[in-house]
């Protein structure tokens, strides 16, 4: 299967105009079966509440039962579960849609198929949810162009409700553009129109695409290429008089100019372009603002302490200087998903503050190792020390609370976190050192 897909790859690449007539006989059992063995086994269930060691009680059975539907085109993807996850900084609560157990399977064979065509096409500025790319890429990137390019003016935009509002018919017209199939045609649509299943009651679904599916960020990177990365390819950056790049990660994307009017320009034709795709810019997220070598010494003029700042996944960006005197930029968790992240671990510490210690304490463990891995980036140092003071202070807390009778004096406290070990902040990424992958500028 690996060499089917290798091939594709390949005929993608060679032939940009190449439109692909035959997929669906690659969902056979044994797409199937791989993508049943790659799924994570303690994922949340769908509307049929059954799992991955649930559906390998019969396995086989199962997927003969699956493909023979899919032959026949009598498989039709169940309702997606409706559940609310907390938005990080705000009291609001973000969607997520939960595909049953063997539409996952099916979305993960599918989405394996299409993405050996489109990685061919997606664009090195894009870094979201693809094979050997991730955030850090994507800061690596921003880096670069901050720094090394003429850069001077920001344009932060935030998309609104991005997944919710994915116009189907637009997404059928952009997957045309590379596939023809009719019966993936008609399998990506079923999946775009399963509908969702909320507090017991089925609800129909005319645009958007399911946060959470399987398949849900590869169809959000070809919509997105298509409206906004091509376009600022193609049309924007060769109308520009200066220099102009784009960083995009899923639906979080920064653009940055050399010349006010030209950022300006491009907001303008930013709100009518998405409005063209049935999105929006939300106006009180984005903005335009002066960021570069020469935006302190402007701040200055304009009688302001410090240039502005900008959030760009997680950490937000300010300009400093090097050791040397010199330019930087540089980054620190933003002040938003730094009281996320403390709300989350205050809140499951309260939880599970009645399990043995020592198990409380390796699992905590791992949480701060996870929260380290992803912040321990060049000069973010000072904000994972203020993260792990935070969460000792709030350990001692609720260690103190299993029982009326204080447990901890800070004395007791400081010898039981010296035997406990619990992981220390430093710096797992350097943004200076850039993956050979990432060749867009």
């Amino acid at each position: 299967m690996e060499t089917k897909l290798a091939r594709i790859a390949k005929i993608a690449k060679e032939r940009p105009q190449e439109k692909f007539t035959s997929l669906a006989h690659l969902l056979n059992k044994e797409m199937l079966e791989k993508s049943h063995r790659s799924l994570i086994r303690e994922k949340a269930t769908g509307v049929d509440g059954i799992g991955k060691e649930d559906y390998e009680e019969n396995l086989q059975e199962n997927l003969e039962d699956l493909v023979g539907r899919l032959k026949r085109m009598a498989y039709r993807p169940q309702p997606v579960k409706r559940v609310y996850i907390p938005k990080a900084g705000t009291n609001k609560k973000r969607p997520l849609g939960i595909p049953a157990y063997e539409d996952k399977i099916v979305q993960h064979a599918l989405n394996q198929i299409l993405s050996s065509i489109y990685e061919t096409d997606f664009l090195d500025c894009s870094c979201g949810f693809r094979p050997q790319r991730g955030c850090h890429d994507a800061l690596q990137l921003l880096e670069k162009i901050l720094v090394t390019k003429r850069a001077n003016y920001i344009v932060d935009a935030d998309i609104k409700g991005f997944f919710d509002n994915v116009d189907h018919e637009w997404m059928m017209k952009f997957i045309g553009h590379r596939v023809v199939d009719p019966s993936i045609h008609r399998l990506i649509r079923r999946i775009l129109k399963s509908g969702c299943m909320e507090q017991g009651k089925w609800q129909e679904v005319e645009e958007g695409c399911p946060q959470g599916g399987v398949i849900s960020p590869l169809l959000a990177n070809v919509y997105l290429h298509y409206v906004v990365d091509l376009w600022f390819e193609k049309i924007i950056r060769p109308r520009c008089k200066g220099e102009a790049y784009m960083v995009r990660y899923a639906d979080d994307i920064v653009f940055c100019f050399q010349y006010e009017t030209e950022a300006q320009r491009f907001y303008e034709e930013l709100i009518i372009r998405l409005g063209k795709f049935n999105l929006e810019i939300a106006q009180e997220k984005t903005k335009i603002i002066p960021f570069g070598r020469y935006a302190e010494s402007n701040a200055r003029k304009q009688d302001e302490k410090k240039p502005d700042t900008f959030d760009f996944l997680g950490f937000t960006h300010y300009c400093g200087k090097s050791q040397n005197g010199k330019y930087r930029v540089k980054r620190k968790t933003s002040r938003k998903k730094l009281k996320a992240s403390l709300a989350r671990m205050k809140e499951w510490l309260r939880t599970n503050r009645i399990i043995p210690t020592w198990d409380l304490v390796e699992k905590l463990k791992s949480k701060m190792q996870g929260h380290y891995q992803y912040y321990g980036i060049t000069d973010n140092i000072f904000s994972m020390e203020q993260y792990a003071y935070k969460v000792r202070v709030m350990l001692f807390k609720w260690l103190n609370r299993r029982s009326q009778k204080k447990s901890f004096t800070w004395d007791k406290f400081r010898k039981f976190l010296a035997k406990c070990s619990l992981p220390k902040p430093r710096i797992y990424v350097s943004i200076f050192k850039r993956r050979p992958h990432i060749g867009y500028i």
